[in-house]
């Protein structure tokens, strides 16, 4: 008799554990199904009863119901954004370029010596201008995604003799010894952006470095990574301005007689970024900077 009762405890034992067991899988189940559309941003909040498991998921379907709702309207806000931003761009590329036209013109007639400087003054700032509003747009377009790199396995010597040849007579016009030092090492990157983001870094190191200077552009090879590093001889960047300089439009207190939007970095840092580089910065004051932009080997 008691080998019967022993074996029935143990049979509801059994069972119970099994709905139990049961139970917990589905509730497992349907949180982790709430979880995955709320992902998709296909959550849709559902009617629940009063036990206890019932309750959590109903708090969760209220948690996850907000956090759509703030997604959605993250969303609608960087779309509001996008658009502004285009039609800034839109309506303001042919005033820009007619200013500049202008501007072009009237330096050629015989106008006095501050006069001329006033033009240049006022082209500078028309070329400023419209470095700032394509920035934002080329900005704006990567963080929406709009825009996608295609990162693809190329040699670096072909893009960095690209730049060179672009940014050399900027440096000439400054007595700036530019070099580019032989490379056979290849790495994955998008050309066409990743060539945006290394003359971002060329072009300040020639804007930073004094008349006479120099700016070096090498290869550093790793097993997982490859570095584009920009050394310039120019003023430095002290450590506490290390992290500040690649936000977007933060200008450092020692740059502020140099011109500029302070939108270059922040522009690099995102264009590596999608394509699973970084980069990084060593400087000290006096002592000039050397910029790299890390990319990965495959």
């Amino acid at each position: 008799m008691a080998q019967i009762l022993l074996l029935l405890a143990a049979a509801v034992l059994l069972c119970v554990s099994v709905v139990l067991f049961f139970r917990a899988r589905n509730t497992h189940d349907r949180l982790d199904n709430m979880i995955d559309c709320a992902i998709r941003g296909e959550f849709q909040p559902t009617r629940y009863d009063e036990s206890q498991i019932s309750r959590t998921e109903q708090k969760l379907a209220q948690y996850l119901s907000a956090s759509v709702l703030s997604r959605t309207s993250l969303d609608e806000d960087r779309a509001r954004i996008q658009s502004l931003i285009g039609d800034i761009s839109h309506q303001t590329r042919t005033p820009i370029a007619n200013i500049l036209l202008y501007t072009s013109l009237l330096d050629e007639e015989p106008l006095t010596e501050e006069q001329h400087a006033l033009v240049k003054q006022a082209c500078q700032q028309a070329e400023k201008l419209r470095f700032l509003i394509d920035s934002l747009v080329k900005t704006s377009h990567l963080e929406t995604g709009l825009v996608q790199v295609h990162p693809v396995t190329s040699p670096l010597a072909p893009m960095l003799e690209s730049l060179y040849q672009t940014y050399l007579p900027a440096a000439q016009d400054k007595n700036i010894e530019l070099t580019v030092a032989p490379t056979t090492v290849s790495a994955h990157f998008d050309p066409k952006w990743t060539t945006e983001s290394v003359g971002n870094l060329i072009d300040n190191a020639i804007k930073y470095t004094p008349e006479g200077g120099t700016v070096q552009i090498t290869v550093q090879d790793a097993p997982m990574y490859c570095a584009v590093c920009v050394a310039d001889s120019g003023p430095g960047i002290a450590e506490t301005e290390h992290a500040k300089i690649f936000a977007r439009f933060y200008r450092a207190p020692s740059a502020a007689q140099i011109p500029g939007v302070g939108i270059g970095l922040y522009l690099t840092r995102q264009i590596l970024r999608a394509q699973n580089g970084y980069i990084k910065v060593s400087s000290a004051p006096g002592k000039g900077a050397v910029f790299s932009a890390f990319l990965p080997k495959n």
